[in-house]
């Protein structure tokens, strides 16, 4: 990534972005700080496949932990299903937790979601800057039913 500063091209130091698509595990968990700042989780599997070399089909899963904020926590905890196919864009973000049965240190690797698009069917939603006011769009209600999907 580059960017021009006074006629120089000057190379970005980093870049921290993650676009996923995939399916929903589980309906999200919908929960609020103590503050009152409301936080889904849920989690979506992403799929690949190959051939291996006797071309027999392989394929694997892949979990990803997925957080979000504020209005997009609502609009995903009002909307999004187990099952459903979703595009999520976001930062990756691994933090450090003590568990509460044994008391050791544990870590977790997430995808901390600033946009969600519902592929099954509904609109895109974004997350608001945390200083700027004002909602994102709330998707629309369509897709296929619970019983049509694999999860």
């Amino acid at each position: 990534m580059y960017y021009e500063e006074e006629g120089k091209h000057i190379m970005a130091k980093s870049l921290n972005r993650v676009m996923l698509i995939g399916n929903l595990g589980k309906d999200p968990e919908l929960r609020f700080t103590s503050t009152g700042v409301p936080v889904a989780t849920f989690t979506i599997a992403t799929n690949e496949s190959w051939k291996d070399q006797e071309g027999n089909m392989q394929e694997r899963t892949e979990w990803h932990n997925i957080v979000a904020w504020r209005k997009l926590a609502e609009i995903c905890g009002e909307w999004l299903k187990k099952g459903k196919k979703v595009y999520i864009e976001g930062r990756i973000q691994t933090r450090s937790y003590d568990d509460k049965n044994t008391g050791a240190k544990r870590y977790i690797t997430e995808i901390v979601a600033d946009n969600m698009i519902m592929l099954d069917g509904g609109r895109a939603a974004t997350a608001p800057d945390s200083q700027a006011p004002g909602a994102a769009p709330e998707p629309a209600v369509g897709g296929a039913s619970n019983e049509d999907l694999p999860f």
